[in-house]
């Protein structure tokens, strides 16, 4: 029995949370892959567009709300998505056009576009504290569980409880529809062909015949719709904070260049391997020790490594780990 509430303690702390975590990671890394893959620049201001995405997610969801609309047992935010992700990817089209097109005109060099994406970043970042505040904002309603611990040791009579949360399930639920319609589109699709054709050869596409206006506006859409629903996603899960979305961008960096930035698969990897590193390596494996190690050896502390506030120096470890050693990443993206 002890190594039952061991392997329930292990799911509950660890396997089911950085699951959820890491589908977040991956959904916003995608995005940032795309981004690189496509328009061939590293950009900074991803972090903060999935706090806009997010920002208006909540702001529909609590007109929702004070109309009296909801999903019953699921949250109401997920009827306010495609709006959030309308108004986001317009915001996307029209920052494209009046900043970003003039370099890509001009032919600037790649690190011309990230100085650009760093103002881009704290324009956004202003614009959504300013619009809601920077405060702590909740706007998860429905079911709180899918199985609650009280539940779950009722059923199986172990002292250790599995508690599932509604958003988790969700996390994972709307991130494989979300990849299947990514891979869907990228591969079967005409205009997800040519997007291919694009970042494989820029001059080759060019010459065939591809629009490459076309492939700039369909590109920003998507990573418009990815960042909206890593965002919401994230928010629902957690808490949404403007400033939490900034520092996600460590994590979401390090998930797209372990995986190969540019390689969409690698990006998908990159956010369980981060996420899971920085959960591991910042829980306290003290009960879990206790459970299967003999009385004489069960550690007296937490048995941690690091404490929670150190995860994201988890995941600028591995960023430079993997930069000096594999630049290309798991799955041999472009050459960072």
């Amino acid at each position: 029995m002890d190594f039952l509430n061991a392997l329930v303690a292990l799911l509950n702390f660890v396997v089911v949370p950085a699951t959820a975590y890491g589908a977040q990671l991956a959904l916003g890394a995608l995005g940032v892959t795309l981004i690189y893959g496509i328009l061939r620049f590293s950009n900074f201001a991803h972090g903060d567009t999935m706090a806009f995405g997010a920002m208006f997610a909540i702001l529909i969801t609590w007109w929702f709300q004070s109309m009296g609309v909801s999903l019953g047992p699921l949250p109401t935010a997920l009827l306010a998505l495609p709006f959030a992700i309308v108004i986001t990817g317009a915001f996307l089209l029209a920052t494209d056009r009046v900043v970003y097109r003039f370099y890509r005109a001009q032919k600037a060099k790649p690190v011309i576009f990230v100085i650009v994406s760093l103002g881009v970043m704290f324009i956004m970042n202003g614009l959504v504290r300013f619009i809601i505040g920077p405060n702590d904002q909740r706007f998860a309603d429905g079911e709180r569980f899918i199985i609650s611990a009280r539940e779950f040791k009722a059923m199986t009579g172990l002292r250790e409880g599995l508690a599932i949360k509604t958003t988790q399930g969700i996390t994972l639920v709307t991130a494989v529809i979300v990849v299947a319609l990514l891979f869907w589109f990228l591969n079967r699709t005409r205009t997800g062909k040519s997007m291919r054709a694009y970042s494989d050869n820029e001059d080759l596409a060019l010459l065939s015949g591809i629009n490459p206006e076309k492939v700039v506006m369909v590109t920003w859409l998507i990573v418009a719709a990815l960042a909206t629903v890593a965002g919401t996603l994230y928010g629902l899960d957690k808490t949404f904070k403007p400033f939490v979305f900034l520092q996600l961008l460590l994590p979401i960096f390090a998930a797209a260049i372990v995986g190969g930035l540019g390689n969409p698969v690698g990006a998908i990897a990159g956010g369980f391997v981060v996420a899971f590193s920085e959960v591991t390596i910042t829980y306290a494996w003290k009960k879990i020790a206790n459970y299967i190690l003999p009385e004489a050896i069960a550690p007296d502390g937490l048995a941690q490594l690091l404490t929670t506030d150190y995860k994201f120096a988890v995941s600028f470890a591995i960023l430079v780990v993997v930069l000096l050693f594999k630049p290309t990443g798991l799955f041999a993206g472009k050459s960072v």
